[in-house]
């Protein structure tokens, strides 16, 4: 089946110069106030699958996801409104992009970077069942054919550095929402992720803030010495 085959299809991996030279693309996208929105935007959708999926392995009902025009977004799902189930399902959002971006950077040190495309390619297709908003609805569908046009008709080469491009953008952009929740301080929304685990555990918001800036660090290190392990030779 050709679809599989080319899924399945091994590709070298590039040079460690075009692989820095993309993450540093990668973190010119995400410093840049005019890039950043758009980023924050795919990380958004990233956080509210982190969401939506650990709801429903924790045993909970997913009711629907909604993405709005400000970067933002929200996941509801049923079921106990606190316990352990609830809480892992509130800290998985700000942990699911630089998790996921340890996945793809794990894929494309194997030379499974267009695997990586269409499994971001399937994510979009599962997530567009739960969006229940017209704006969310259209970033999904944009994105998707995007990725579906580039993992159909791009070239290998393309196609790689649009893989690596895509996981060092979920690595270094993962701690910069958690960084912007520490320093809104008190103007920081009383229904943010932290704000809810502290409800959840009586744990402070700040702490928890630190404690999912601290994973997503050590996700990019983690990213970092994956898709480039003489990194540090370089250095």
């Amino acid at each position: 089946m050709e679809i599989w085959d080319r899924a399945s299809a091994v590709q070298p991996v590039p040079e460690p110069g075009l692989v820095l030279l993309t993450g540093v693309v990668a973190l010119a996208l995400v410093l840049l106030p005019a890039t950043w929105p758009h980023v924050r935007l795919g990380v958004t959708v990233v956080h509210e699958a982190g969401h939506a999926v650990v709801a429903v392995l924790v045993g909970r009902r997913l009711q629907g996801i909604r993405l709005h025009a400000d970067t933002s977004g929200v996941t509801v799902s049923r079921g106990r409104p606190s316990g352990p189930g609830m809480v892992a399902t509130v800290a998985a959002g700000y942990l699911a992009p630089a998790a996921v971006g340890v996945g793809a950077a794990l894929l494309l040190a194997a030379g499974r970077g267009v695997a990586m495309l269409w499994l971001l390619l399937l994510l979009l297709l599962a997530l567009l069942v739960w969006v229940r908003n017209a704006y969310g609805v259209a970033v999904l569908v944009v994105a998707g054919v995007g990725v579906g046009l580039l993992t159909w008709y791009a070239g290998p080469q393309t196609q790689s550095v649009a893989a690596y491009l895509v996981a060092w953008l979920l690595l270094l952009a993962a701690p910069r929402p958690v960084l912007e929740l520490i320093t809104a301080g008190r103007r920081r929304s009383r229904t943010s992720d932290p704000d809810q685990l502290a409800r959840l555990t009586r744990v402070p918001a700040l702490v928890w803030c630190l404690l999912l800036l601290a994973a997503n660090l050590a996700g990019l290190g983690v990213g970092t010495l994956t898709l480039a392990p003489d990194v540090l030779d370089r250095v």
